[in-house]
């Protein structure tokens, strides 16, 4: 048993250790990412700036799409709605892609005896962090434009923000393990990401499905505890303890989900850098 849990919270003590070099590479990361284009990381910013408007302008716009309407009776006007949604499903998105390629695209320190590659995915879910962070700011300010005013529960979008970067670093250890020696699961990563989008109460509400037994299949989605989270923290006027069956399931599923992350880059480590 002490051996398990050794292994498990090497992986932790790792990447805490190596905390200043993850933060010098994650920025590095973020400039380079757009280096050599004329408008260099303000690319980051505009492409999911006109998806939400492409989307606003499609549902509400085009297809009428209403408020929505919360329990507490707080009407929601579906702009605001929609980019609550969006938010965290693109920080969710870039970080799941760009990590799950983290070993292939710094095949180069993988080589390296001495460098620890496990801060590698870390690297990128920061590198994705800035950019969350922005539209957090994007969201608060059609927070606020639509008239709603500063409540304590806001500061539940740090704690949902948390959630979603320890279940997003919980998956890359699995996917940029296993992606070293079947590639094809970029393209199967990329193919969930656009089902999960679907699959996930962003554009639409999970109270049209209470009652039938669709309900508790979309719940088991961990995102949904993480975009109803964002909503809650809004508009829901709730704290996240208050429903600590789905606190508890959420992270339950996360802690197994990094557990076995952790097992399999630690059995695979040994041959990227003879597949690499």
């Amino acid at each position: 048993m002490m051996t398990f849990f050794n292994k498990f919270f090497s992986l932790p003590k790792e990447l805490w250790n190596s905390r200043r070099l993850i933060w010098k590479l994650s920025k590095n990361d973020f400039k380079t990412r757009y280096a050599g284009s004329y408008l260099g990381i303000i690319w980051a910013f505009v492409q999911p700036v006109i998806t939400i408007l492409v989307y606003w302008l499609v549902f509400e716009k085009g297809f009428s799409a209403k408020a929505e309407m919360f329990k507490s009776g707080v009407e929601v006007p579906f702009v605001v709605y929609l980019t609550s949604g969006l938010v965290p499903w693109f920080f969710f998105s870039e970080a799941v892609t760009h990590s799950t390629n983290a070993l292939i695209e710094y095949n180069y320190l993988v080589k390296k005896v001495v460098f620890k590659i496990s801060i590698l995915p870390l690297i990128k879910i920061i590198a994705a962090c800035f950019i969350h962070v922005f539209f957090v700011g994007v969201l608060l300010v059609i927070y606020f434009i639509y008239g709603y005013s500063f409540t304590p529960h806001l500061i539940q979008l740090i704690y949902y923000s948390f959630c979603m970067f320890v279940l997003v670093l919980a998956l890359s250890y699995t996917f940029c393990s296993v992606v070293v020696f079947f590639r094809d699961l970029s393209q199967i990563v990329a193919i969930a990401l656009q089902i999960g989008m679907w699959a996930t109460p962003i554009m639409w509400s999970v109270t049209r499905m209470e009652g039938t037994v669709f309900e508790p299949l979309f719940k088991l989605n961990p995102l949904y505890y993480i975009v109803n989270g964002y909503r809650q923290s809004l508009f829901g006027q709730t704290w996240f303890f208050q429903d600590w069956k789905m606190t508890l399931y959420f992270w339950s599923v996360t802690i197994v989900l990094f557990i076995f992350g952790t097992v399999v880059f630690k059995r695979l480590k040994p041959h990227f850098a003879d597949v690499l």
